[in-house]
């Protein structure tokens, strides 16, 4: 009964935009405490008819290439425009104390006392490609208090980005010019996902290089396949600093966004995206249970010792772990 009259306040107090419950419901969240995991899903599920009404946006790219910046001012462009915005920043986890290191509030302090803004940091946990464990769910808790755009940040360290890939609706990566060799250091594989790219540091001296960048990743993606979406990447040039390049990649996201409900792929692509949703979440509890099975725990550090004296293939041992799972 107390749990009921808690979450029925939470509810209530989210979709009226309070920012206090907002941040104590994505901590709630983010718990690992199986109380609170529980807890945390019956709110999600009671703020879901209230979801799924902003622009998704991932945003990605090396260190240094100025993300927080670039989403400050992208972020504060658009609350002038009286979007209401929240930025769910993907922080590397400290191995010591499993929580969030970089502080993302202290990198974009303007946007941050924006009063139609909400930035929150996360650590990674785990979870693949950089993304928090449970960033879909927060994603879900900050539609539901009104926010008209939700941008998840990246760590952006050189990990597999495919997991954002299947939280956003427009995937934008973010590349310096003048780093080396510039197509050499993307992976076709994240070029494949994106949906645009934008030259950063765009200014001064290195306009001219920017420019150049440009051109040449523009003719690589004419080497890659079509999207399934019908959707064409571009890429553009910005500096934050001399606030170019900013509205223009605004301006490309709402026509993605446009194109894409025209054709249908917009919803398809979410309908797809709550599948993966599903299938993933399946994966993580299996793993989870056996971590938690001594039994089991017990048998993978006995088969480890036979595959070290070359006794059984690991996948024959793979086998039997999941037979004693599964049959006791």
């Amino acid at each position: 009964m107390k749990n009921e009259i808690r979450l029925a306040e939470f509810e209530q107090a989210i979709r009226k935009g309070n920012r206090v419950v907002l941040a104590q419901a994505i901590t709630l969240v983010e718990s690992q405490r199986p109380d609170d995991v529980a807890l945390a899903n019956q709110l999600v599920e009671k703020l879901l008819p209230y979801s799924g009404k902003s622009v998704r946006l991932g945003i990605t790219g090396v260190p240094g290439v100025g993300k927080s910046t670039f989403i400050e001012s992208l972020g504060k462009r658009l609350t002038a425009q009286g979007k209401k915005l929240a930025v769910l920043a993907i922080d590397p986890t400290s191995y010591k104390t499993k929580g969030s290191i970089l502080g993302d509030k202290t990198r974009m302090e303007e946007l941050s006392r924006d009063p139609n803004a909400f930035i929150r940091p996360t650590a990674t946990g785990t979870a693949l490609g950089g993304v928090a464990d449970r960033t879909r769910e927060a994603i879900l808790v900050c539609e539901a208090a009104g926010f008209d755009v939700i941008i998840i940040e990246t760590v952006g360290v050189g990990q597999s980005e495919v997991a954002v890939r299947n939280l956003v609706d427009f995937f934008l990566l973010l590349m310096l010019a003048g780093a080396g060799d510039e197509l050499q250091g993307i992976k076709k594989g994240i070029m494949e996902m994106a949906d645009a790219f934008v030259i950063t540091k765009a200014d001064g001296h290195n306009i001219q290089r920017a420019q150049q960048a440009q051109a040449d990743y523009q003719h690589a993606l004419h080497l890659l396949a079509e999207s399934p979406s019908g959707w064409v990447p571009q890429v553009l040039t910005a500096s934050a600093i001399e606030h170019t390049g900013i509205q223009e990649t605004w301006n490309l996201v709402e026509k993605y966004v446009n194109h894409t409900k025209d054709n249908g792929f917009f919803e398809q692509n979410r309908i797809e995206q709550k599948r993966v949703w599903f299938r993933e979440g399946i994966q993580q509890r299996i793993h989870q249970r056996l971590q938690q099975d001594q039994a089991v725990q017990d048998k993978i550090r006995e088969y480890e010792q036979k595959i070290l004296m070359n006794q059984i293939l690991p996948a024959r041992a793979a086998e039997e772990i999941i037979r004693v799972f599964f049959e006791g």
